[in-house]
């Protein structure tokens, strides 16, 4: 969940070096450093809390180290309190290789000891302190850098993006990787390394990703990637398909205000080159699986974390009711510890934002193991999930920075509704003019978000009403119960209000006993089969003095003695209602973490991309 970047043969290293960082700030901001190379030696400055203490201690020093290499780090604190101590780079005991490091060394305690019983003294309580000792163990004399590297790496168990410079070796810098990311970038007499592209994208697009177990040596004009063993390997230079504008505010205040505002070009964009037209079928061209083997589906896992999860459940309300096929969707983290049940005609998807979060990945390489298909649905085509999937769903929301998901999460939406109509069409489940129907209220949404995006009034207003409550309570039925759980979500990751969602009949089977004036209850009420069951829900949360919100498209004039706030949204068919009624959501948990001061595109404690399980 880290950020690490590092170059050579850069003009200013220190700049790029706190410039990456800044890029990488939403993969974690506990706290800060860089090692540079000065020719005679590494300087190492660290600091705590967010980059821009590291920048202030840096003032005046960034033109001091030019060319050699250097290595940039920001923290998402796994061992070890967030301070200055446990903050990256790492050096070893005789300042030999410095080191910043994303993952977890599940062995560190062991080789710890080991190396406590050599006599190599511990100043932080990282497993990543272990690694730097272990490297300068391994470096015997007269042997080459890179070897030491190998041969540390060797003995170590678990994950790691790696970046390293050696005292004696100021014109290279070092990278490694197992199951965390790590990219190479290419330029014009210096290079470059990140955990993710937009540390780079101003400097370079010529990319080469580097996989599990392999080692990177590379200096301002070339490079050497080898294997664990040291067996030089060949690999691809790819070209990056972003321009840095992509990471950029443009103009609004944080980047979640901004992406939220991004839905409707993010949603067309998605059905641009799969639906043009609603009487056309579907091209999932990246779905690989055969006729008949959609034919013969009979089962589908889904697999995810955080608001990927609550995308999976809308997901599994719509397969099941488009389809008649059984779907199961678990928590990664809780599906990676049982027996993996996979069966001959069922598939896993894999839904992930980032295409890196650790523990839907290790769940996909389970799967997968067992033999079965794996389709994932991520915003990163280029990420490690995309190259372990058979199939692919790429959802093309563009880079998201913000910690808390928005577009992504719509996107995601979308990629389940295209995939639940791509079945019914092959299996045809459903009749034909329903499905063109679909089709033409899946290509008027983003229309219908503008209006919602244009009429925010209301939205700003409930804020102001609520934004000093402690508690909140979202409900709702049937396709929309997972989006009262992204509600709550996005207002909890925010604001750090606390706040629950709940399916609205399992309210009074516990939950209703917390309710009285102190607690709103919002709830998502949209004209359907169970719009009459969430409004006599909504009446009994009202019969214990709660103050209420509604989210509807319903015209009813009797909503008025009920509700306290009501927020509209145009109409659409119920199926399709997650998408819109999501909109409200993500907005007054915007407007409320605003009024309260909160750091709203980096919450604290979270990080954007979860690369540890």
């Amino acid at each position: 969940m880290c950020g690490i970047v590092g170059c050579i043969g850069q003009e200013n290293s220190v700049s790029f070096l706190l410039e990456g960082l800044e890029k990488l700030e939403y993969r974690g901001y506990d706290s800060a450093g860089i090692a540079v190379h000065g020719g005679s030696g590494i300087k190492i400055y660290k600091a705590s809390g967010k980059l821009e203490n590291l920048k202030t201690l840096l003032n005046g020093n960034s033109g001091k180290y030019r060319l050699n290499a250097g290595i940039g780090h920001i923290r998402w604190a796994t061992h070890g309190v967030p301070n200055e101590t446990n903050a990256h780079p790492h050096s070893s005991s005789e300042n030999t290789v410095s080191i910043v490091h994303n993952g977890i060394i599940e062995n560190y305690k062991e080789l710890k000891k080991e190396l406590a019983e050599k006599g190599f003294n511990f100043s932080s309580q990282t497993d990543t302190e272990v690694i730097a000792h272990l490297i300068e163990d391994s470096l015997k004399p007269g042997q080459a850098p890179g070897d030491a590297v190998r041969n540390a790496l060797k003995k170590v168990d678990g994950a790691y993006a790696l970046g390293a410079i050696f005292k004696q070796d100021p014109q290279t810098l070092y990278a490694a990787r197992k199951s965390a990311p790590l990219i190479l970038g290419l330029g014009e007499n210096r290079n470059f390394i990140a955990s993710d592209v937009p540390a780079i994208l101003e400097h370079t697009k010529r990319v080469i990703y580097l996989e599990d177990n392999e080692i990177a040596e590379i200096k301002s004009s070339s490079y050497k990637i080898t294997d664990i063993n040291g067996d030089i390997l060949e690999k691809k230079v790819e070209t990056l398909p972003w321009e840095p504008v992509s990471v950029s505010k443009m103009g609004y205040k944080h980047f979640m205000l901004k992406e939220i505002h991004e839905q409707p070009d993010v949603i067309r964009q998605t059905l641009f080159d799969k639906l043009k037209n609603s009487d056309e079928p579907l091209n999932l061209r990246e779905v690989k699986l055969t006729k008949k083997q959609l034919e013969d589906l009979d089962r589908v896992q889904v697999i995810a974390c955080g608001t990927s999860l609550h995308a999976a459940l809308v997901g599994k309300y719509l397969i099941e009711e488009f389809t008649g096929i059984p779907v199961d969707v678990e928590a990664s983290s809780e599906y990676i510890y049982k027996r993996t049940i996979v069966s001959k005609n069922s598939i896993t998807i894999g839904v992930s934002q980032s295409g890196e979060t650790a523990d839907t990945l290790t769940a996909i390489k389970q799967a997968k193991d067992k033999n079965s298909h794996v389709l994932v649905v991520t915003n990163r085509p280029d990420s490690t999930m995309a190259r372990e999937a058979d199939s692919l769903l790429p959802v093309n929301a563009g880079f998201e920075v913000s910690v808390a998901a928005t577009k992504s999460f719509s996107a995601q939406l979308m990629a389940f509704y295209l995939l639940a109509i791509y079945l019914a069409e092959v299996k045809k489940s459903l009749p034909g003019t329903t499905i063109e129907e679909y089709k033409k209220e899946l290509i008027q949404l983003p229309q219908k978000i503008e209006m919602i995006l244009s009429n925010k009034e209301k939205i700003h207003d409930c804020a102001v009403k609520f934004h000093n409550t402690r508690n909140f309570i979202y409900i709702a039925r049937g396709i929309n119960f997972p989006t009262a759980l992204e509600g709550a979500l996005k207002l909890k990751e925010i604001s750090y209000i606390n706040a629950t969602g709940y399916p609205a009949g399992e309210l009074k089977h516990g939950p209703i006993a917390m309710l009285d004036e102190t607690i709103p209850v919002l709830s998502i009420l949209v004209p359907g089969k169970v719009y009459e069951k969430v409004l006599s829900n909504s009446e009994e949360s009202k019969a214990r003095n709660a103050n209420m919100i509604a989210v509807t498209s319903e015209e009813d004039e009797h909503l008025e003695q009920i509700f306290d706030f009501i927020i509209k949204i145009p109409h659409t068919d119920e199926i399709f209602s997650p998408i819109l009624t999501t909109i409200p959501l993500q907005l007054l948990a915007y407007y409320i973490a605003e009024f309260l001061g909160k750091d709203i595109d980096q919450p604290r404690n979270l990080a954007k991309s979860v690369t540890v399980e």
